[in-house]
């Protein structure tokens, strides 16, 4: 893959992502314009490659360099994508190896901005940027966060760790590139829970599980890529949410039942994919709960949990007008965590949770053994009225996929 680099303050994120890239497997080659050694030199980038750098067309001429490295890429990534490189490349201009390479290049091309929030809103750049989503570029919109100096707003970089995903998910599949740059969820507003929750026995212990939170995240990922509003209600987790998104903090399933609550009439779609605890201690104690000597034994008196899924199911339909033929909103997925053995049982599993829940799509995961929980990659079936299609690989793949059910539903409307 080509790595483009623009010559904004964020070329030193780069560095990051090209070491990041690198222990992914991938074979990059790094491309920066004549503006970018100004902030990070050739020194750097050729050390952290491997590789000659050049940044003119005429540099080895004889190699025809722009036309060999955009026939021969699988993706060509630029981060950060400044204010003029995006001007340039909207324009048709090739003054430089980079752009010229990008104009050869039959591959997906990605664009991560990174400039000032004045610049990032101009309603030039706004028009570059829709120029370059109709040609088929994927453009990853910035974060929200600090800028040079003391200047905080939409125009960050988005973050090394997060672009890797992004990269990820383009090179297993290009079609996520062609949504991307179609923004076929824009408009849509999504709602995403994520993580575990926790049920306070004492001031320092819970009851949890292993969710980590990665599976949520990257549905969310996937959906602010593709032009959603996204709304995250994280539980307990273990990585940073994607950016792009509002993020609610909740402890307790009560906690996640309740945001889920505020959430759900301006939502056209819901994915539960959080795991909250389905029973909580019936009283919490004041103190931590001491070793009692005399016993080995800590007998709890647990309750139930509110069903989240089922209640927003429940909800939707007593107010749906369905009956007049409009379909049901919020679309409901939610997610089946089992113990099942065989695709065939869990696929019996998630359709009887399917019709018992209400909800229009189930995910559902073989957890058996500790599985999935934490890991890259899962192993699922996406379940609904009629199909039961297995989806496996990285989660940021199976994220865009369960995303596509999403966005069929809405194009279905």
């Amino acid at each position: 893959m080509v790595l483009g680099v623009s010559g904004g303050i964020a070329a030193y994120k780069a560095c990051e992502l090209l070491r990041r890239l690198k222990d992914d497997g991938h074979d990059v080659t790094p491309i920066p314009t004549p503006a970018t050694l100004g902030f990070v030199g050739e020194t750097t980038w050729a050390a952290l490659s491997g590789k000659p750098i050049r940044t003119r067309v005429d540099e080895d001429a004889h190699l025809v360099p722009h036309v060999t490295m955009g026939r021969a890429a699988d993706l060509v990534f630029v981060a950060p994508a400044t204010a003029d490189l995006m001007a340039r490349v909207a324009a048709g201009r090739c003054d430089d190896l980079l752009t010229a390479t990008i104009l050869t290049a039959t591959c997906p091309i990605v664009m991560a901005p990174a400039m000032h929030t004045e610049m990032w809103l101009n309603a030039a750049t706004q028009a570059n940027v829709a120029t370059l989503r109709e040609r088929g570029i994927t453009v990853i919109d910035p974060a929200e966060g600090r800028l040079t100096g003391a200047d905080t707003g939409p125009g960050r970089l988005v973050e090394p760790a997060e672009l890797l995903l992004h990269a990820r998910s383009v090179l297993a599949d290009p079609e996520v590139a062609r949504s991307a740059a179609r923004q076929d969820l824009a408009g849509v507003r999504l709602v995403v829970s994520a993580g575990g929750t926790r049920e306070q026995l004492d001031p320092v212990r819970y009851l949890g599980n292993h969710s980590s939170g990665l599976m949520g995240f990257a549905i969310a990922r996937a959906a602010r890529l593709r032009g959603a509003t996204v709304t995250v209600v994280a539980g307990a987790v273990d990585h940073e949410p994607p950016a792009g998104c509002t993020v609610e903090e909740v402890v307790s399933t009560a906690d996640l039942d309740a945001a889920m609550r505020r959430h759900e009439a301006d939502a056209d779609a819901i994915v539960m994919a959080a795991a909250p605890a389905d029973f909580t201690p019936a009283s919490r104690a004041d103190g931590k709960i001491k070793k009692d000597d005399e016993s080995s034994r800590l007998q709890l008196d647990l309750v139930q949990t509110p069903d989240v899924l089922h209640g927003l199911a429940q909800r939707r339909d007593a107010s749906s007008t369905s009956a007049t033929g409009t379909r049901r909103t919020p679309l409901l997925v939610g997610f089946a965590a089992e113990t099942a053995g065989s695709v065939e049982a869990l696929t019996d599993l998630a359709r009887a949770k399917r019709r018992r829940k209400g909800c229009d799509l189930i995910v559902a995961n073989d957890v058996s053994g500790g599985a999935i929980f934490g890991a890259a990659d899962t192993s699922t079936l996406l379940v609904d009225e009629e199909r039961a299609i297995p989806v496996a690989g990285d989660k940021n793949v199976v994220g865009h996929r369960i995303v596509d059910w999403v966005s069929s539903q809405q194009s279905a409307d």
